[in-house]
């Protein structure tokens, strides 16, 4: 979840055109993306790649015009096979408006274009002459784009049509020669004007494409991310984009995408308070999510976990007691634990509470015991169900998911055993219960860490430099706060798949 959420905020640089909202779906914020100006600087440092590949990847139409001149008639031009050769941008500068654009300033793109230049004329006595000779032109410009978030097919966008080019230099060399002459003269003058139309039109209109590429391909990474097989959670967006001074920020619906089943939230708890501004990039989640995903795992039969082998035996053999060692011996009459199966799952949806304190999830477990027989069928020795209740704390330490077990609760429900015992069930009864509490819930979450972690790193978060980040739990909420890195391969990704 976190993995997909990281690279929502990036996909603000896009083109758009307008959403519509019903007035009841502002309350159905199920998710929120807080980034802040830091941030956006970081960001920014990686805008010239970008500014760069609009400038190469712009198609330059050919550029033909008329004049008439005194003593040579009517000289006519034409300005083809333009390209562009060298390239450089000199700085990059972004700032907030609020409540209007996002202001994107590339200063001193020093750019340097080549082509032929073909000229004919018709003399006062109707002698014709046509020449073709390469050019090439030298440019310095300021580039100013002024982005405003809006929507676009219920996704983050931005209008970037607010696009200027400032030339502060424009030279025309001939044949590679740069001392002034009467033909660079008579051309540079009035070819100059319509090639900054076409410059401008060319380049804003590759930065709108471009846009419109990244937002598909960056909110697209941010889907998958957030899918697993089945399982799935809509980012479109609950109400438009927010700009703030110092941050801007995005609410989605976060609702469960999972076959046909449809979960409805109740009203969104989310408050701008409820989030700061020290840290580069903010989460935000309600327990609704969570509580739907949860659904979704468990209606998917994920929610299934066996144990086998030496596993068990580093549980059951945990205290070495004698009287612990009598009721193992009963449990296991006499075969090998590599004959041996505990199968654990639970009865019900899990509960998710978010509580200071930390994830509670509550469920209705239960566990399965069964031995081997060589040529019979398994025998179930023990059966029992619990309702079991644990305090998560978690963290992002080093590229792993932590889980910490703050606390536990096991109440018991139904108990079967098909032991002849010499003894009564209490003594059986309460080492399975110090088995599940001490040895049983610590593995299930052993599993969990692991799992988690694979596939959030299946969807590249280890690929992310995210600096000292935190999980915070409040009532009904949880937080996921960090600072970070620009991950820089997503924009090769997403260069190489474009250009």
């Amino acid at each position: 979840m976190m993995a997909g959420l990281f690279v929502i905020p990036l996909a603000l640089i896009s083109a758009a055109v307008a959403c519509t909202f019903e007035e009841s779906s502002l309350n159905l914020t199920g998710i929120v993306c807080r980034m802040t100006k830091p941030a956006a600087l970081v960001l920014n440092q990686q805008t010239a790649q970008v500014i760069q590949a609009a400038f190469r990847h712009a198609t330059y139409p050919d550029i033909s015009g008329e004049k008439s001149m005194a003593f040579l008639g009517k000289v006519a031009y034409g300005l083809t096979n333009i390209q562009i050769n060298d390239l450089s941008i000199e700085n990059s500068e972004v700032d907030f408006k609020e409540d209007n654009a996002i202001d994107i300033a590339i200063q001193n793109v020093t750019a340097s274009f080549k082509g032929t230049l073909s000229y004919g004329y018709t003399g006062a006595w109707f002698v014709k002459l046509t020449h073709s000779i390469d050019f090439e032109i030298e440019s310095s410009i300021d580039l100013q784009i002024n982005a405003k978030l809006t929507c676009a097919k219920g996704w983050v966008a931005a209008d970037t049509s607010d696009c200027y080019l400032i030339f502060h230099k424009l030279t025309l060399h001939l044949q590679g020669d740069k001392q002034p002459g009467w033909l660079k003269q008579l051309f540079t003058d009035f070819i100059s004007f319509t090639l900054k139309l076409v410059l401008k039109g060319q380049v804003c209109n590759e930065i709108n494409s471009l846009a419109q590429l990244l937002a598909d391909f960056i909110q697209d990474r941010a889907a998958n991310f957030l899918q697993d097989g089945p399982i799935g959670v809509d980012i479109s967006l609950a109400s438009f984009p927010v700009i703030k001074a110092n941050y801007m920020e995005s609410h989605h619906k976060g609702l469960l995408l999972y076959k046909n089943y449809s979960v409805v939230f109740n009203d969104s708890m989310f408050a701008p308070s409820l989030l700061s501004e020290s840290r580069m990039l903010y989460f935000w989640f309600s327990d609704q999510v969570l509580n739907s995903l949860a659904l979704a795992a468990f209606l998917d039969e994920r929610l299934v976990l066996t144990i086998t082998g030496e596993e068990l035996r580093e549980m059951f053999e945990m205290e070495d007691t004698e009287a612990h060692q009598g009721i193992v011996q009963e449990i296991f009459q006499g075969t090998s634990y590599d004959d041996s199966l505990a199968k654990i799952w639970s009865l019900t949806p899990p509960q998710i509470i978010l509580q200071p304190e930390g994830t509670i999830v509550k469920s209705s477990v239960a566990m399965e015991l069964s031995i081997f027989s060589q040529g019979a069928e398994p025998t179930v020795v023990l059966y029992f169900e619990k309702e079991v209740t644990v305090t998560i704390q978690s963290a992002y330490v080093e590229k792993k998911l932590v889980l910490h077990l703050a606390d536990s609760v096991i109440e018991p429900k139904v108990f079967k055993c098909a032991l002849k015992r010499a003894g009564d069930d209490r003594s059986l009864r309460h080492f399975l219960q110090k088995i599940i509490s001490v040895a049983g819930i610590p593995e299930v979450i052993s599993r969990i860490e692991p799992a988690l972690t694979s596939l959030m790193n299946s969807k590249g978060l280890n690929l992310f430099e995210i600096k000292n980040p935190e999980i915070i739990t409040k009532e009904g909420y949880l937080i996921i706060q960090l600072d970070f890195d620009f991950p820089h391969h997503l924009l090769v990704d997403f260069l190489k798949k474009t250009l």
